[in-house]
């Protein structure tokens, strides 16, 4: 690190970010302001809870603010009266106006959970699953006022494989991230780490999830089905529809075979899908506990032959 800590302001709210402000205090960074989403209802009871971001902050004693938006005068006051070095965003939920991102002395840097241009946006986790990615990782990024188009300074790559789940991706991500954004401060501090401006070739976008992307349309291919199982759950999760219920699939394993898509094949929960098979392996009814297919099975009659609802198409 460099002699003189610098005075930092972090900018994050979900899991993902806590890992990165763990480092920053691991390194012994001066930790101005920790900024997140405001406490929301959550769970049945709908109770207000902090974000897990105020949550680790508020336990590390670290002053937090949520301003709701950036565009009032007095929130961009505020933020420049810190008398920042910079700034460290992950996953933070504002778009920040240009008087935040110049304020601090360095700039702001994004730790963004993709290889830069690939996947810019909200999603980059999942639709790097979904997209059937061998690898994806984290860059680290000085923050302009485009989607993440700002300069790189570090990357670090994650392999995505077989069995990869939006879970553990994020948590080897949010793990590299914090890893490589101490580097990445010192090295911008210091004169050492030059940015390097975005290639135009190679950009692409995730999308916000939404719920009806969990709905399994098996006219798609198995293996693209098994990765978007693997990309969506927990949310929006993914599922089929059979005798008027919901059937939620948290697990399956993509298989050779064919058939008339939609059409199970046997009496072990094989379906027919454009190309191939899946063969969900955990599944869960509405207001029930996940269980094992065989357990499924025991209580919920599939049985060969059936032909199972496909999304509507635009």
């Amino acid at each position: 690190m460099v002699s003189t800590p610098l005075r930092l302001a972090f900018m994050g709210t979900p899991d993902f970010a806590v890992p990165v402000l763990g480092g920053l205090v691991r390194a012994g960074y001066e930790i101005a302001a920790v900024y997140c989403q405001p406490p929301r209802p959550t769970g049945r009871g709908h109770k207000t809870q902090p974000s897990p971001v105020q949550a680790r902050a508020e336990a590390l004693g670290l002053p937090v603010r949520h301003p709701v938006s950036f565009k009032p005068e007095e929130e961009k006051a505020a933020f420049a009266a810190l008398g920042l070095d910079a700034a460290v965003v992950a996953a933070y939920g504002l778009i920040l106006p240009r008087a935040i991102l110049e304020a601090p002395r360095l700039g702001c840097l994004n730790v963004h959970g993709s290889l830069l241009p690939r996947w810019r946006g909200a999603a980059p986790i999942q639709r790097a699953i979904m997209a059937g990615d061998p690898a994806t990782g984290i860059t680290i990024m000085q923050m302009d006022v485009g989607l993440d188009t700002g300069a790189m300074l570090l990357r670090g790559t994650v392999p995505i494989g077989p069995e990869t789940t939006a879970e553990s991706l994020h948590d080897a991500l949010a793990a590299l991230g914090a890893e490589l954004i101490v580097p990445a401060l010192d090295g911008v501090a210091a004169g050492t780490l030059v940015p390097e401006p975005q290639p135009e070739d190679g950009v692409t976008y995730a999308a916000k999830l939404t719920r009806e992307e969990g709905a399994l349309d098996f006219r798609e291919d198995a293996a693209a089905l098994d990765r978007k199982i693997r990309a969506l759950n927990p949310w929006p999760g993914v599922w089929f529809e059979h005798q008027g219920e919901r059937i939620k699939v948290l697990a399956a394993q993509p298989e050779a075979g064919d058939g008339a898509p939609s059409t199970v094949i046997d009496d072990d929960l094989g379906i027919a899908c454009g190309t191939g098979v899946l063969r969900p392996t955990l599944l869960q009814r509405p207001g029930r506990a996940p269980v094992e297919r065989r357990a499924f099975l025991n209580g919920t009659r599939i049985a060969a032959g059936e032909v199972l609802p496909c999304p509507a198409t635009n």
